[in-house]
């Protein structure tokens, strides 16, 4: 065995195999980093994340003037239309002096759409390109924390526009004072001072990185149909936004020695480069989420993440778990479960827990409540759901479009198979409810712990509320 397969296998020993429990601090911090770079570098490899980078470069070339149109007709409003320039100026700084020929077209055709005399259709077609980016942004973010649904038309509409409406004007607002402030007398005192005077100019250097990582973090708190911790959206929003920045002083010096480029594209070359660096900005921009979900669920971190799926075996456990547990609840006049609260309890990945109730709820077993957050709760007395058609919800989840075409006598002979096994399995266990079943295993739960003195038992309460305490900043189901 080669020195670089040693190596190989004590790193993965490292990262996978040991325990982070006994390990020190230092170690477990350094495991953690390395797992997260590790499944970050796996999802690069698939190459999705580089797709819907370049499917957002599209979108954005599609976009960008509707966008600018808009935001500048607020800005102008407000009268602060001016600051707009050197924003994108400042977006575009790695593109150098081709970065200020492509704003300075850029602002001329804003300038030359006059939203005012768009008339009705126009504006809706302008209002509509622009929301389109948002939901691209949105679809985008909501594949990286495996989340299948979406906001509401509605929701589009009202929460993109007044992000799109009122942002732009609260951070050229912010912009303004902090530059009014530095030029106010009592700055201009505090300098004479050579402590406060580093501090200043520190501050000032570090106020761009402090933006941007603040625009990343929002981004991915706001962006995604699902309840974001700000301590992952801000780990998430910081490398994002040292990567940006760093990447973006690479891309200047590539940019500033290209002229070979120049040479062989022409007119051409600035379009070419400045959708690399769009590229470039939007993978960044999804690293940066891939980490803030990896780090909110570290369930994820696997040797092989991904999107792997349950074995039907595994499934009908999970779901069967996730009915008993939902009835328990019900039964002890408890907080319905969420499905937050049934992913950190069962130990659970979100997406299979979406699934496990999804069949539950399509055959009527399981409602959701009324809440933003919804509990689940069941739909009827749990004397009357028995145990059987929780297995039948399992076996017939997820329903396909495709049927098999009659044929023959194979298929007929498989269909009468599984027939007399569904007639056997009924007879087996068609007589025994939920409730029945909560309460046998309720009462082997209670034996067990009586017989394992050294294991203290976890107190009912305590247990039923663990996962609704741990999930409660987790997905938000629509």
């Amino acid at each position: 065995m080669g020195i670089i397969e040693r190596i190989h296998q004590r790193v993965d020993a490292f990262v996978w195999g040991a325990d982070a429990e006994r390990l020190q601090p230092l170690q477990q911090g350094v495991q953690s980093v390395m797992r997260l770079a590790l499944v970050i570098g796996q999802d690069l490899s698939r190459g999705e994340l580089s797709l819907r980078a370049m499917s957002l470069v599209y979108t954005t070339l599609l976009s960008v003037v509707p966008l600018l149109a808009v935001s500048f007709s607020v800005l102008k409003g407000f009268g602060v239309h001016n600051q707009l320039e050197p924003l994108l100026l400042n977006l575009v700084l790695p593109l150098g002096e081709q970065g200020k020929k492509l704003v300075a077209e850029i602002v001329g055709f804003v300038d030359n759409m006059r939203v005012g005399v768009l008339g009705a259709v126009g504006m809706s077609l302008l209002i509509y390109t622009v929301v389109s980016l948002m939901q691209k942004i949105e679809q985008s973010l909501n594949f990286i924390w495996h989340i299948s649904g979406k906001r509401s038309i509605a929701q589009r509409f009202s929460e993109y526009l007044s992000v799109l409406l009122i942002g732009p004007v609260l951070v050229f607002s912010a912009l303004g004072l902090t530059g009014s402030l530095m030029h106010t007398e009592l700055m201009e005192t505090l300098t004479t001072v050579w402590v406060l005077d580093a501090v200043i100019r520190y501050t000032g250097a570090l106020l761009p990185y402090a933006l941007v990582i603040c625009a990343f973090t929002f981004i991915y708190v706001f962006v995604p149909f699902t309840r974001v911790r700000l301590g992952s959206a801000l780990l998430g929003g910081a490398v994002a936004g040292l990567l940006w920045e760093s990447v973006g002083w690479g891309f200047a010096a590539f940019v500033a020695n290209s002229g070979k480029y120049t040479a062989i594209y022409s007119g051409f070359a600035i379009v070419i480069l400045s959708m690399i660096w769009l590229y470039l900005s939007w993978l960044i921009l999804l690293i940066g989420a891939a980490i803030a979900f990896y780090h909110q669920h570290p369930e994820y971190q696997t040797p092989a993440s991904g999107r792997e799926t349950l074995s039907s075996r595994e499934f009908e456990r999970l779901t069967l778990l996730a009915m008993i547990e939902i009835g328990r609840r019900h039964m002890l006049g408890q907080e319905p479960w969420t499905i937050s609260g049934l992913t950190v309890y069962l130990a659970a990945r979100a997406t299979d827990i979406e699934a496990a109730v999804a069949a539950l709820s399509t055959r009527k077993l399981i409602v959701a409540t009324a809440a933003a957050d919804p509990g689940y709760v069941p739909a009827r007395t749990l004397e009357r759901i028995m145990v059987y058609e929780v297995l039948e919800a399992i076996r017939n989840f997820p329903v396909t479009a495709h049927r098999l075409a009659p044929h023959p006598a194979t298929v007929r002979a498989v269909d009468e198979l599984l027939a007399r096994i569904d007639g056997y399995l009924a007879t087996r266990i068609d007589q025994q409810d939920l409730s029945s079943l909560i309460e046998h295993l309720t009462t082997a739960e209670l034996a067990e712990t009586a017989s394992s003195p050294a294991t203290p038992p976890l107190p009912a309460e305590s247990r039923q509320h663990r996962g609704a305490d741990d999930g409660s900043n987790q997905s938000r189901t629509p």
